[in-house]
């Protein structure tokens, strides 16, 4: 069936909007500028200021939410149901998972290139089937687990690029390194707040842009006052600041004092994560979770592209292999091979209802899978 012109358009929205949200927070990484007191010019690292601008872009949803409450007012069949019953504190858990695991992604995108950071943020699959099981008491049937399977073997293949790719001027082979475990990490936590939203807050029923909104504001809230004691925090030489603390807010506002450019980068950041929840929630509904699937895979592509465009990073071979394997575990884990064995086989039938009923499948989609 042919997509309408509004389908088309929310389709575009995800992809471009996801593809700037990625490629803004490292545009805003490569910008040097003096910071505050006339100290020397540094890079812009500030993984901590930058989380909290994309907990900004979440709570913006709220917002949306409540325009599209409005707008339904009065009519007799609306989509946003204001008076389903649910305690926000719920969502307070999930909130703190999505802050550590966002702010420990950020700061591997200091370490490492824009597009191994896309890449490697598939190994959710991993960590999200093997808490399922764990947690949620399912059961994996073998395309999923060849789906994880072939998600590890991506990784390796990806993680050994980056290893290869000495010859890039922009990050040491250890920082490269450091970063990619990071995001490893990272996805353990954000695996952890997927099951925690499963078990505590699907069950309620409560609109995407509403949940998406209720933990932007739990993380923008804790994570900007954390930025106090984090000024105090010595961090050494993982620091990235002059004053070799964990975050220095007032360094990153006179650096984008000395360069607007930075300020225009965060900005896109920001508005893209809002955009990029809204369009993403709608393709769900308009379209699909498979078609939600497929463009956010096509959005690594687009970053890659980008970034090996713009000099960000130097081409390695392996990272298209990495890439397609990363891709069929994406594919075999979310089932999107179902429907090339129903074209290939009259005798299709769909598959169990235990196997569609698990995380990231075509019924359930993570509540923000935003960043």
């Amino acid at each position: 069936m042919a997509w309408t012109k509004y389908q088309l358009f929310l389709a575009g929205l995800m992809l471009v909007t996801g593809s700037i949200n990625t490629l803004s927070a490292k545009w805003a990484d490569n910008f040097i500028a003096e910071g505050c007191g006339g100290t020397a010019e540094h890079s812009f690292q500030h993984p901590f200021l930058q989380a909290v601008g994309m907990f900004l872009g979440e709570f913006s949803c709220l917002a949306a939410f409540y325009l599209l409450q409005c707008r339904a007012t009065g009519q007799s069949v609306s989509s946003v149901d204001p008076q389903q019953p649910f305690n926000p504190l719920l969502f307070l858990p999930p909130a703190l998972c999505d802050m550590t695991g966002t702010s420990l992604m950020y700061v591997a995108l200091n370490m490492t290139s824009a597009s191994s950071f896309q890449m490697l943020r598939g190994a959710v699959i991993i960590f999200t089937g093997l808490f399922s099981v764990a947690f949620l008491g399912r059961r994996l049937v073998p395309s999923l687990w060849l789906g994880i399977l072939a998600t590890i073997a991506g990784l390796v293949v990806v993680g050994l690029a980056d290893l290869l790719s000495k010859q890039d001027n922009q990050h040491k082979l250890s920082e490269v390194i450091t970063g990619d475990l990071l995001i490893i990490m990272a996805q353990v936590i954000v695996a952890i707040q997927m099951v925690l939203e499963e078990k505590f807050v699907y069950k309620h029923n409560v609109h995407p842009l509403r949940a998406v909104g209720t933990e932007g504001l739990f993380g923008f809230v804790i994570l900007s006052l954390l930025l106090v004691p984090m000024y105090y925090i010595p961090a050494g030489s993982f620091s990235g600041n002059p004053n070799g603390t964990l975050e220095d807010a007032l360094d990153a506002f006179c650096q984008l004092g000395k360069q607007p450019l930075i300020a225009l980068a965060l900005l896109g950041n920001i508005s893209s994560i809002a955009f990029f929840n809204f369009a993403g929630i709608s393709v769900t509904k308009e379209l699909s979770a498979t078609t939600r699937m497929v463009l956010d895979s096509l959005r690594t592509v687009v970053i890659w592209a980008l970034s090996l465009a713009l000099g960000w990073e130097t081409f390695h071979p392996l990272q298209i292999l990495g890439f397609l394997i990363l891709l069929t575990g994406t594919a075999l884990y979310n089932g999107l091979h179902r429907p090339l064995l129903a074209c290939l086989s009259r005798g299709w039938h769909p598959a169990p209802e235990a196997e569609r009923e698990r995380l990231l499948d075509g019924n359930r989609t993570p509540i923000n899978e935003t960043n």
